[in-house]
């Protein structure tokens, strides 16, 4: 994820789909066509790897069918919707990372919103973390893999 423009425009909406841990469809209000999100500061496993359809299943109990805050911030260099998601004032992005379900995503300028809670969800061997084995970040995973739809 590249530098994301700075304005942060609020709208409400209901997520209509869930298509990984940090990727949902939002309607917003008023619209018919739903807005493909990518979740700010986090980075979920791809669908196809060790934890992906676990963090599919968080967000869906998080965010499927219900109204939802978005603090939109743009979009970043490759075109992608960004904002952060919440339902009822909580952050699912720190949800997602607290429970072990997704990383905090590093920006080139700093660590990001959720670094201490992904060293917590470490420390508590949550989700993701909770295997002997040091869990493969998404980015390094598509660097061996590709990502899961054959690009």
């Amino acid at each position: 994820m590249s530098q994301v423009q700075a304005r942060a425009e609020v709208w409400s909406g209901w997520v209509s789909w869930v298509m990984d841990g940090d990727t949902v469809e939002v309607v917003r209000e008023g619209q018919r066509e739903p807005v493909k999100l990518r979740i700010e500061g986090i980075d979920a496993p791809e669908s196809c790897q060790p934890g992906g359809r676990e963090a599919r299943e968080a967000m869906m109990v998080l965010a499927l069918r219900k109204p939802v805050q978005v603090s939109d911030r743009g979009q970043d260099s490759y075109g992608r919707q960004i904002g952060r998601l919440s339902v009822e004032g909580v952050d699912l992005g720190a949800e997602m990372v607290r429970s072990g379900q997704a990383w905090a995503y590093s920006f080139r300028t700093g660590k990001g919103p959720y670094a201490s809670l992904q060293r917590q969800a470490e420390k508590q061997k949550k989700g993701i973390f909770a295997a002997q084995e040091a869990a493969m970040s998404p980015a390094l995973f598509r660097k061996f893999h590709g990502n899961c739809h054959g690009n």
